[in-house]
């Protein structure tokens, strides 16, 4: 792993896909963590933060930064707060949603998913910068997977915290695109500004850290003609993320449990527009998918995880 090329002062919790990474800065003013992972797993992301504050003597947590707020990324922010009294920082387009706890705003009622209500005490805001741990970073907006999404840039060290903005192997799904709203234009603009930066070191919101970042970006933007290309592939893309994002969760589920969850969904009632399917016809054809890709099984009446 790339761990070694990390300044003395930041830690990389790398979770998996239903829990974003997480990264821990420590110094003598400052503990944030970048990121809190998925409600279901919250018990192991405190954990995780119990036992590096216990390793490297710190006496608590001074706040939560979310990249974005999509369930993964921010599904820990209230046990956080609950356990050390953290502060919680979020994009600053996201104020007026998390203060009303509009479900609808937040995506969690849109794209099917869970989160327990937190609060906010600060705001990121692209253009200014924020201390995390020992040192300084600039606060980057990236829209394109979340219209509202930030990254963070240290540009003494050379290291991105990219979130969903670019992977190793490519990028979030471009949800935006699911309900009509532009998001192709918005990675790209992305990746052209990722590519200004110097940067030795990515870390991304899943997967391992990584130091090609050219390469990464030729995969990335290969991945975008492809998807930008045929709006009904990032729509079915996106429906088959969703629906193995909450298999994850559930490991497994009837099958009627299933197409009653699809049906509810409105983001994928929205891509069964876009695939001009009704949702009898699309909720049959989106198990199946996932079956065909190796992703998940069925096993009776059980929709099953692979993988």
């Amino acid at each position: 792993m790339t761990t070694h090329l990390l300044p003395p002062g930041i830690e990389v919790f790398e979770r998996g896909w239903l829990s974003a990474n997480n990264i821990l800065h420590y110094g003598d003013a400052d503990v944030s963590l970048v990121d809190s992972g998925y409600h279901a797993h919250q018990s192991l992301t405190l954990s995780l933060v119990r036992h590096a504050l216990e390793k490297y003597h710190l006496a608590g947590l001074n706040k939560v930064v979310n990249t974005h707020l999509h369930s993964d990324h921010c599904g820990g922010n209230a046990a956080l707060e609950k356990t050390f009294d953290a502060e919680i920082y979020i994009p600053a387009a996201e104020e007026g949603a998390v203060k009303n706890w509009d479900q609808s705003l937040l995506s969690y009622e849109n794209l099917g998913q869970e989160c327990p209500p937190f609060s906010h005490h600060g705001l990121l805001i692209p253009g200014e910068e924020i201390l995390l741990g020992r040192y300084i970073w600039q606060i980057l907006a990236a829209p394109g997977h979340d219209p509202h999404s930030i990254m963070l840039y240290q540009a003494d060290h050379r290291i991105l915290i990219s979130a969903d903005a670019l992977w190793e192997e490519g990028f979030g799904v471009i949800f935006p695109e699911l309900w009509g709203e532009p998001g192709f234009e918005e990675v790209a603009q992305t990746l052209d500004l990722i590519e200004t930066l110097p940067v030795s070191l990515v870390i991304p919101g899943h997967g391992k850290p990584f130091v090609d970042i050219a390469k990464a970006l030729s995969v990335a933007r290969s991945r975008l003609d492809y998807l930008a290309s045929d709006s009904d592939r990032n729509a079915r893309h996106g429906a088959k993320v969703l629906l193995k994002y909450r298999l994850l969760e559930w490991r497994k589920q009837d099958i009627n449990s299933v197409n009653q969850w699809i049906a509810n969904t409105p983001a994928l009632v929205s891509v069964a527009n876009i695939l001009n399917m009704d949702m009898e016809e699309f909720a049959s054809w989106l198990p199946k998918s996932l079956i065909k890709s190796g992703a998940a099984k069925i096993d009776g009446i059980y929709l099953v995880d692979v993988g």
